[in-house]
């Protein structure tokens, strides 16, 4: 019912920002989702340190938003909201002039920050491939910025074949990630996840798991998944998920720590 703007909590509907800035035109802007366990957000310095690097890359100016400024916003939200097991997403909009629509504006850069509970999960997770590639050599490629009308649009075209997610590979072959998640898979009981050279998202679970985990960063056909003896997406919706079914084939691959890595899971254990 409420959202965070600018450090004033509104109703959505008057949550406003310029029409004509990038962020609306072109989508030039960076988000993350962050997860919220006991009334804080789960890993928050892993994805501030991206917010801050892919603000870089898209040149969207944060001087206005010092991460104390932030955190205090994402705490009065929170509380407000009072979602106390669940998930805020961060959002900074660019809001400065496009040299093909200009117009005189003294705001860069807006913040918005609104909670929800967490994903619902099928008790059988289905995945499938995704027929829409993902080109590692964008600009775009890596980045997590609100121009995300692709990831949806492959997101979609899974579930609208009664599935829950699919697996995106990238112009060479290779297995990136899933539409809004990252992957792992086990062979022979070893880890593996998509080396961040193949395009895939720099997930700040994905990291945790790195941090944590023994794994292997692999730039592997679509037949890795094909042979894996268990599937793992990860992401702060879905926490982690063991994949019940890919392409038709039952994975009845054993069990593994990831599984108790992150909070939310049923057998997790509090990240702090």
């Amino acid at each position: 019912m409420f959202v965070s703007l600018n450090g004033q909590i509104l109703v959505p509907s008057d949550a406003l920002v310029i029409g004509t800035s990038g962020g609306a035109l072109y989508g030039k802007g960076i988000f993350t989702t962050i997860a919220i366990h006991n009334n804080k957000p789960v890993l928050w310095e892993k994805h501030w340190k991206r917010l801050e690097t892919d603000a870089v890359k898209l040149g969207i100016d944060l001087l206005g938003f010092p991460e104390t400024t932030v955190l205090n916003n994402f705490y009065a939200i929170v509380a407000k909201t009072k979602v106390s097991e669940g998930r805020a997403r961060v959002t900074f909009i660019d809001e400065s002039a496009s040299a093909m629509w200009p117009y005189k504006i003294d705001r860069k850069t807006s913040l918005l920050i609104m909670t929800s509970e967490m994903r619902p999960v099928s008790e059988k997770f289905r995945l499938t491939v995704s027929p829409h590639l993902v080109n590692s050599t964008s600009p775009l490629a890596g980045i997590k910025s609100c121009s995300y009308l692709e990831h949806l649009m492959a997101y979609k075209e899974a579930k609208g074949r009664g599935l829950d997610e699919a697996i995106r590979i990238n112009e060479r072959g290779e297995v990136t990630s899933a539409c809004m998640a990252n992957v792992f898979w086990l062979k022979d009981k070893e880890l593996y996840t998509p080396g961040l050279a193949t395009g895939c998202l720099a997930g700040t679970t994905r990291e945790f798991v790195l941090e944590n985990l023994e794994c292997v960063e692999a730039s592997s056909g679509i037949e890795a998944l094909h042979d894996a003896d268990s599937i793992f997406l990860t992401s702060t919706g879905l926490g982690v998920v063991k994949v019940a079914e890919f392409d038709g084939r039952t994975l009845d691959g054993d069990e593994h720590p990831i599984l108790a890595l992150i909070p939310g899971h049923r057998d997790a254990q509090p990240v702090r």
